[in-house]
């Protein structure tokens, strides 16, 4: 006859008839201590700001909802003829990435005055200067290339939050400014070439690309580039033609485009995200007051990171 172990058995602790009382106060010391945990976990969130890989506020879809989308390893582009509310939605992403102190923020302003609200707090800012623009886009190009280097080294795609490499999230605006407006032929299209190649490259080296144009047409945002963009948001536009050149080929006739917004209603635009379908999304408005204010916290929260010795990669 085989022998069996007997299983192993757990004694659980048996109240005291005698003191009853003494459960209750246990009980209630632990969900005390439980909130008290929560709060000042909540606390240092917020005074740690937000994160680069979190999601980003965009804004309130057509629920109600707000509608947030995370921009880690994604490309972004914006777009709406003038005075369409496409600078309300810039400057919520500029915002999250200015206040987020674990990746670097570099801006291009062919107008200087739209993104110059924020050049405090930018690591680098390239105002209307065609030569400055595609130095600083072969400066992004050759820290790609080097980030690939080490990521082949270890045998691996992309990299990650753990890996203490700072994504950098360019911005550019106004898009055709620099790739149609000024200088020669050959400026044009270096720089043109380079947006390309970080926007088809650069996402899994942390290199994310937000471009914004008032001229939503072919020859500025041609299907190849366009394509490459995991997000499109298309605010105002004059035609079906150019929402479906923002959104994409056939949204239009199946419902979603941009010309449909009221010309009133600035702010209002499609997003499509990867992989889903164009949803009404209405920017989150900030003043020039609150813009400055924000880049003001910013600029501070990323030198007291300096001082704290976290590589914010702030230029000086």
């Amino acid at each position: 006859m085989s022998e069996h172990t007997n299983p192993t058995t757990l004694s659980l602790p048996v109240p005291d008839v005698a003191e009853p009382g003494r459960w209750v106060r246990s009980l209630l010391v632990a969900v005390r201590w439980a909130q008290e945990y929560t709060v000042r976990h909540r606390t240092r969130r917020e005074q740690a700001g937000p994160s680069i890989w979190e999601p980003i506020h965009l804004g309130t879809g057509e629920d109600g909802r707000p509608v947030r989308v995370p921009l880690i390893y994604r490309n972004m582009l914006l777009a709406g003829e003038p005075g369409a509310g496409k600078s309300v939605g810039l400057n919520n992403i500029v915002a999250h990435a200015a206040l987020a102190i674990d990746c670097r923020l570099w801006l291009f302003d062919g107008k200087i005055v739209e993104l110059g609200l924020w050049r405090s707090c930018a690591d680098r800012f390239v105002a209307n200067d065609l030569s400055d623009a595609i130095s600083a886009l072969l400066d992004l190009q050759s820290e790609m290339d080097s980030r690939y280097v080490v990521l082949d080294d270890e045998r691996r795609r992309k990299i990650s939050r753990a890996d203490g490499v700072l994504p950098v999230v360019v911005v550019l605006d106004e898009l055709a400014y620099f790739s149609a407006t000024v200088g020669t032929k050959r400026e044009q299209e270096a720089f043109s070439v380079l947006v390309r190649d970080l926007v088809a490259r650069g996402r899994a080296a942390g290199i994310i690309v937000v471009a914004a144009t008032q001229r939503p047409s072919a020859d500025i945002i041609p299907t190849s580039l366009r394509d490459l963009f995991g997000y499109r948001w298309a605010f105002r536009c004059t035609t079906d033609t150019s929402s479906d050149i923002v959104l994409g080929h056939g949204w239009a006739s199946r419902g979603y485009t941009a010309a449909s917004v009221a010309p009133e209603t600035k702010g209002i635009g499609f997003l499509l995200a990867e992989g889903g379908i164009p949803r009404r999304v209405k920017a989150a408005y900030l003043s020039d007051e609150q813009v400055y204010a924000l880049a003001d916290r910013a600029a501070l929260r990323r030198t007291a990171a300096q001082a704290d010795g976290l590589d914010t990669g702030t230029a000086s």
